[in-house]
């Protein structure tokens, strides 16, 4: 797939079209919603450098980042802006990850791109196999950094064909959030299992007249839930060789353990439209005990929640596993101020005032050592223990949905969820039609 990059930016474009069509309006594609319009700290820009009025090197950085945290974002531009007198940041908000994907391919054909970028981890692969990312090592090793500064479970998408091309900055996993008072209330555990997980959901269902009133369990629409379960039950999503999916009997297991539980009323499976907000929505007002939800949705339900609120790993099959979400930051191989663009990044990287401070602010995972042991993430900590809970099942993180082709095969399997989850075709016959499919994308 190297050096055919004209040809998949016309591609996906339109596949991102139809993506939008099928998004869950949950955690996005594995990872947060980039939320409503956010000006850029240093004013909106194209993706055009030079120096700044003031005589900095300018830079373009694009990203994902809208709404509370996009202001929180635009703050630490300004702070990094205000520390030093060489760079000039100009971060611009360039709406959802998928539409930032499209506007990236767009620019970097023109000759546009900006210096640096948000990329949504999985998208990562896309631009790594057209080579138009920086390679991070020579600049890492010169500023005395390595990755085993950084967090591992991680790190998942910063390498492909031997080179570093990003790194972590508003990253997240899946949690159970649960309604602890509603559990003690029936005497129950919090489940660390799937059987414990189905008695204890089907237990707090509450039915009137035939209808469920109260659910044991629910998750928003997106492709991040079955992922996390088809791990645990010991799949993975693409074979070793990335010829076809991975798993035949795991993913099988999983459907049909979801579809027991929306049978029997323990399950709301929301609609596709806006089923983040729904999900939160029916957690905070008691209406579901159990929610699977990004870790960044704990700041929101910790606010609404009107009882004992906590969280823990997302229980286990054959073993706990849980995907990551969010994005990365990358340096554009085309950017003409690079030693600037890297000074941004290291000071992100480095910085109590960076990434550290945007970390604490939005609720996102702390990504490297320091961070983890600077004394202001340990009180964060002791304060929210439920934001702990996402950081310390990140030695359960697994990534196996890498693909350059990942965009089309995310569309089939959302295809393949609706059908299964919504319209009750049946599960074996579904999977098997989507593993043809796949199988096709990922031979072209």
């Amino acid at each position: 797939m190297k050096n055919k990059f004209p040809f998949i930016a016309l591609t996906l474009a339109l596949i991102m079209t139809l993506l939008a069509g099928c998004s869950g309006g949950g955690s996005g594609s594995e990872g947060e919603t980039a939320g409503t319009d956010s000006k850029a700290a240093s004013g909106e820009a194209s993706g055009n450098s030079g120096n700044s009025g003031s005589g900095k090197e300018t830079i373009q950085f694009w990203h994902s980042i809208g709404g509370k945290n996009g202001e929180f974002l635009d703050a630490m531009i300004k702070r990094f802006n205000s520390s030093q007198d060489k760079v000039e940041v100009v971060g611009t908000f360039q709406g959802s990850y998928q539409e930032t994907v499209t506007k990236l391919q767009q620019a970097v054909a023109a000759k546009t791109a900006p210096d640096v970028t948000m990329l949504e981890r999985s998208n990562v692969q896309l631009f790594a196999d057209a080579e138009v990312l920086e390679d991070l090592a020579p600049y890492m090793e010169k500023s005395g950094l390595s990755k085993d500064d950084f967090e591992e479970g991680l790190m998942g998408h910063s390498y492909f064909n031997d080179k570093l091309v990003s790194l972590p900055f508003n990253r997240s996993t899946p949690v159970m959030h649960i309604n602890k008072s509603m559990l003690d209330e029936k005497g129950l555990s919090i489940p660390t299992t799937w059987d414990e997980l189905k008695k204890t959901a089907e237990a707090l269902v509450v039915k009137e007249n035939g209808e469920v009133k109260r659910y044991g369990l629910t998750m928003p629409y997106d492709t991040w839930y079955p992922i996390a379960m088809i791990t645990q039950a010991g799949g993975k999503f693409f074979n070793d060789e990335g010829t076809s999916v991975g798993y035949t009997t795991e993913a099988s297991k999983t459907f049909k353990y979801l579809k027991e539980l929306q049978n029997a009323g323990a399950l709301y499976y929301p609609p596709s439209q806006d089923s983040g907000n729904i999900t939160n929505q029916m957690f905070t007002s008691g209406k579901v005990g159990i929610l699977f939800q990004s870790t960044g949705s704990i700041s929101g339900l910790t606010q609404g929640a009107k009882f004992d609120y906590v969280t823990a790993f997302l229980p286990q099959d054959k073993q706990y596993a849980t995907p990551t979400g969010g994005g990365n930051v990358a340096m554009m191989a085309a950017s003409k101020h690079k030693d600037a663009a890297w000074e941004f990044m290291h000071w992100l990287m480095t910085s109590p005032e960076g990434a550290q401070q945007f970390v604490i602010d939005t609720g996102y995972l702390p990504f490297t050592k320091q961070m983890v042991e600077s004394d202001a993430i340990k009180q964060l900590w002791e304060k929210e223990p439920n934001r702990k809970v996402a950081f310390e099942q990140l030695q359960y993180a697994v990534d196996t949905n890498k693909s350059v082709q990942w965009p089309q095969v995310e569309q089939e399997f959302n295809k393949a969820i609706q059908a299964i989850m919504y319209d009750n075709k049946d599960v074996d016959a579904t999977l098997n039609s989507y593993k043809e499919e796949v199988d096709r994308i990922l031979k072209n």
